[in-house]
């Protein structure tokens, strides 16, 4: 019993420092900031999109067990912005998976994920 904490502090850790790694090959790339603050947290989710011509939305998502909240922006193809940036505010308590979808008239072409975890606030 006294191995398991360490083993989970280390998967931990493992998560926090790969969460929004991507294949250096995708259309996608996203960092997430800060990993871990305090309840009500804000949340910035920064997605860097090397558009296609047939891209057509991009789609943010906060979800935990007890939370959701989505948010999408239209893209134009190649004449999209390269950096998109998403604002979660006032998150409760939990632990975040955070994903970019890239959706192109085919559906889904591309997506990317992270981990942000939000402790209960001072007081709680």
């Amino acid at each position: 019993m006294g191995t398991l904490r360490p083993i989970a502090a280390l998967s931990w850790l493992f998560f926090l420092f790969t969460a929004g790694a991507v294949d250096s090959a995708s259309p996608l790339q996203m960092h997430v900031t800060p990993t871990i603050s305090r309840a009500p947290a804000w949340v910035r989710v920064r997605v860097m999109v090397a558009a296609g011509p047939d891209d057509r939305m991009l789609r943010v998502i906060a979800e935990s067990p007890s939370y959701y909240r989505a948010s999408e922006v239209p893209l134009e193809g190649t004449r999209s912005q390269p950096l998109n940036v998403f604002e979660f505010k006032n998150l409760p308590t939990g632990m975040y998976d955070i994903r970019a979808v890239l959706v192109d008239g085919s559906g889904p072409r591309a997506s990317a994920q992270g981990l942000a975890r939000v402790e209960p606030g001072f007081g709680s």
